[in-house]
């Protein structure tokens, strides 16, 4: 075992068992089988095996549990013990634990550190040592520890002195904080100061270039209740956050309608507003209004034919409202005005549609006899229609045919029928070998 295999088996779930495969194994009842890969380098199995056993009031147990990926230095695991031993109250463990990897110089750690000691009464101790690092990190890490030691109006000197910077290359001319994302960061301070009125003209004079600043104006005028200044905002908004904030306010008060109303001006305003849009369906649907809301998305598959999310979108609400087979019209006529002919990319989102309204069986034979309907890519989504209607062996016998392609939902599928070894042995082949980068365990640039 060793901290680089780790980081490569992790981050690319390739020769483990990955995280919601655990979870299904506990679900299932199969809770020895964690506990023993625990104990055999995979990783997930270890921390879902550590909690446990922290919740059962056994943590020397589970600390021994972690104790053989602690060993190996990876930060993964580091942060993860140090999160448990946060959880289990035993704060001063979790602090010198972090410490250690962050005088050992991983570039992680810092902020790690610097949170978790603002977060148990340490947050001057916390300030001071951030501040010796300016440049290593974003400075909005500074800001938000600056809040919890009281130290806003050093924090705002430091982020004003960025608000001067006039970017001649983003992002590497400035590390990323150009001036507008420093005009983010001293609102966020006003705010918290009570000089609302100066965060929002901050805010404004840079969101126009900048769209998390248009986001987090949008955010001030609802915490401020400002709804006439959201409505304004709404009206040229093409990111459509006002008006999701102004409806969530309006739904929140009882005033659906308002609401509704918002989102339908907003999409008058600032043409081709598919995201509000989108937005404006849900809302119908959670208050019952679910045919209003196929209209609006197939308004929008009308505008934005053969966009998957659109036609997906579509689908899922004639599904939910129970009228499959207007949902196969609403497809079929979008699929014409293409030309007739679907790649399996939009083709399989009819599937449900198809069983639902014919059958599992009918639905399979369809995706069978589609010329993409042989691949791998298309098996998942045969398969979830069989397992869905309780015939989880016609499932794995589906994707076996491509099993090494489809790992992850085989075993899952696997498990469910308790064949948990055959789901090991299909996970658990051997991974490539991650490339040896110089330079140890972490580095500042891609390997490119």
């Amino acid at each position: 075992m060793d901290a680089t295999d780790l980081e490569y088996r992790a981050r690319t779930r390739s020769g483990c068992i990955p995280p919601e495969l655990v979870s299904r194994l506990l679900e299932r009842g199969h809770v020895d089988v964690v506990e023993l890969y625990a104990g055999r380098g995979e990783w997930f199995c270890a921390l879902a095996w550590a909690r446990l056993l922290g919740e059962q009031g056994r943590q020397a147990d589970a600390l021994e549990v972690l104790a053989p990926y602690l060993a190996t230095g990876w930060w993964t695991a580091v942060a993860a013990a140090a999160e448990l031993l946060e959880g289990w109250g035993r704060v001063d463990e979790a602090i010198e634990m972090t410490r250690v990897r962050m005088e050992a110089g991983h570039p992680m750690a810092l902020e790690f550190y610097t949170r978790l000691l603002a977060r148990h009464g340490r947050a001057e101790e916390a300030f001071t040592l951030l501040s010796r690092h300016i440049g290593e990190l974003p400075l909005g890490i500074l800001v938000d520890v600056a809040g919890a030691a009281g130290r806003d109006e050093e924090a705002a000197a430091l982020v004003a002195a960025r608000t001067e910077h006039r970017c001649t290359d983003f992002p590497w001319c400035c590390r990323g904080l150009d001036r507008d994302t420093a005009f983010g960061y001293l609102a966020t301070i006003r705010e918290r100061q009570g000089r609302t009125d100066e965060a929002i003209a901050l805010l404004r004079a840079s969101s126009t270039s900048l769209l998390n600043n248009r986001e987090q104006l949008a955010s001030v005028l609802a915490r401020d209740g400002r709804l006439d200044e959201l409505r304004a905002m709404a009206a040229t908004d093409d990111s459509g956050s006002a008006v999701q904030h102004l409806a969530r306010l309006l739904e929140e008060a009882g005033d659906v309608e308002g609401a509704i109303a918002a989102y339908r001006q907003a999409d008058q305003a600032v043409a081709g507003d598919s995201k509000s849009a989108f937005e404006l369906a849900q809302l119908l649907a959670r208050h019952s209004r679910g045919s209003e809301a196929i209209d609006v998305m197939r308004v929008q598959a009308d505008i934005y034919n053969g966009y998957d999310w659109v036609l997906h979108t579509l689908a899922e609400l004639c599904l939910d409202q129970g009228r499959p087979e207007e949902g196969l019209a609403h497809l079929d006529a979008l699929a014409a005005a293409r030309g007739g002919e679907e790649e399996w990319d939009l083709y399989w989102i009819r599937l449900p549609l198809i069983a639902a309204r014919d059958g599992v069986d009918e639905a399979v034979a369809q995706a069978r006899s589609h010329p993409e309907g042989a691949t791998r890519y298309a098996a998942p989504h045969i398969a979830e229609l069989l397992a869905g209607a309780g015939r989880t062996e016609e499932a794995v016998a589906v994707l076996e045919q491509h099993s090494s392609l489809n790992s992850h939902d085989l075993a899952g599928y696997l498990i469910d029928l308790g064949r948990v070894e055959d789901a090991m042995a299909i996970l658990l082949q051997p991974a490539p070998r991650p490339p040896k980068w110089a330079g140890g365990l972490w580095r500042d640039e891609p390997p490119f």
